[in-house]
């Protein structure tokens, strides 16, 4: 019977991405797109889906190999059933993307068998993290998964479950276990010598439960940190009179809802800050590794902070300069749809020049967001308010629209965030502007 080879389809940029959960085993029989195997980056979790249908001849991959695109996976007998083409990678979650890290332990309590630390990596390297298999181990794909995050050998967990199954509450158990000592405090991270929190045991004074961090606040924290360490911030505010911009963009609004998408005021901010960036291309730039010169950027991709229930991530929206308001509008439907239902790939989150982050549907007043590196700065926005404004000779009613410009002190300094938070707000003021 004649066989087929299912290799590891296009996943971007990336190479050498470990495999973290293997889902088939020799003599299983798959459909088309069934799971095959779940790669981790440091951008997002993929699952690899069959691309012909047959019965598992030679499963030619384990937990804790490193694939590329073109990696066989394994190889099928074939069913006579069609053969897919080869898909592109969809991704499961990311924010903007960190350098991938291991799990931080625990703190409140000390888990049993929880496997070593690997030793820190140089500056720059990525961390080579041991993947455990638990060949052998009565658990499903999500305790298997939950297991590692918390750093717990499994075959230390006595399972609950029919047939001595492993269970999430059986692991969740384990790792609140009886009170134990704190555990050592450990060296600080990134060699910064910023002292760490220490562990405190939390269940002596009450009850107490864990709950692991979703994936992405566990991929996005770590870049966040190394952001704030390595990028003196400064936030400047200022204000954009939206009253004309918003009564416009609410008739624009009423003609797409028929057509299936909406004009929000997100599109006209990307548009202001396509002219504020032509203006000061400064901002659309990114400090060299070796902080002496800059690198200036030809293009204009915007990132756009979604949020989604298991956190914030960033999909990028390309080529802003060159769309109107309707093209816009439409990309950010279609990719904030993507986001929430967890198919972000990789091409999704990578080549932004500038980020936005808006909370003006929830609320707020101000607050300064976290420069995106290696971008230079960061637009936040809140929810625009009615409030009475002096034109010279009495207060009449305004829209006004609060912006906050984080940005990186060693590219930009005060003057010119000032100046380009004030070409931005113009421009939303007058709308002529945005045709500049």
């Amino acid at each position: 019977m004649a066989t087929t080879e299912v290799a590891v389809p296009d996943i971007g940029d990336f190479e050498d991405v470990p495999v973290i959960e293997v889902h088939i085993a020799a003599g299983d029989v798959v459909a088309v797109d069934d799971p095959l195997v779940t790669l981790e980056s440091d951008k997002a979790t993929m699952d690899v889906p069959s691309t012909a249908a047959g019965e598992i001849r030679d499963l030619l991959i384990k937990v804790g190999d490193r694939v590329s695109q073109g990696t066989p996976l394994v190889v099928l007998e074939d069913t006579g059933e069609p053969t897919a083409e080869p898909p592109t990678m969809i991704g499961q979650q990311e924010a903007t993307p960190p350098a991938a890290a291991p799990p931080a332990p625990v703190p409140e309590v000390a888990p049993p068998a929880v496997r070593p630390a690997a030793a820190a990596a140089p500056a720059g390297a990525p961390a080579e993290e041991v993947v455990p298999d638990f060949v052998g181990i009565h658990a499903g794909p999500s305790v298997r998964r939950l297991a590692r995050e918390l750093g717990v050998d499994l075959s230390s967990v006595k399972g609950t479950g029919p047939k001595d199954r492993i269970t999430k509450e059986d692991l969740l158990e384990t790792v609140r276990g009886p009170a134990a000592p704190a555990a050592a405090a450990a060296p600080a991270a990134g060699g910064t010598g910023i002292p760490p929190i220490p562990a405190v045991d939390f269940s002596k004074f009450g009850p107490i439960e864990v709950e692991p961090l979703p994936r992405i606040k566990k991929i996005s924290g770590p870049f966040l940190l190394r952001s704030w360490l390595n990028i003196p911030h400064v936030t400047h505010g200022d204000e954009a009179d939206i009253t004309e911009l918003d009564a416009y963009r609410k008739e624009l609004d009423t003609a797409a809802k028929a057509n299936g998408y909406r004009v929000t005021l997100l599109a006209f901010l990307l548009k202001a800050s396509v002219s504020a960036l032509r203006a000061y291309p400064t901002v659309n730039s990114s400090l060299s590794p070796e902080g002496d010169s800059l690198i200036l950027k030809k293009y204009v991709n915007i990132g756009v902070a979604v949020d989604t229930p298991d956190g914030l991530v960033v999909p990028v929206i390309t080529d802003v300069d060159r769309k109107g308001i309707t093209e816009l509008s439409k990309d950010l439907g279609a990719v904030s749809a993507k986001a929430r239902d967890g198919k972000l790939g990789p091409s999704d989150l990578q080549g932004g020049t500038f980020t936005i982050s808006s909370l003006g549907g929830i609320g707020g007043t101000n607050f300064t967001p976290i420069v995106n590196a290696p971008e230079v700065a960061i637009l936040g926005v809140v929810r625009s308010k009615r409030a009475p404004v002096w034109d010279g000779d009495q207060f009449i009613p305004r829209m006004m629209l609060p912006v906050f410009l984080s940005y990186d002190h060693r590219v930009i300094d005060g003057a010119l965030a000032a100046r380009f938070t004030r070409h931005l707000c113009d421009a939303l003021s007058d709308m002529r502007r945005l045709l500049l």
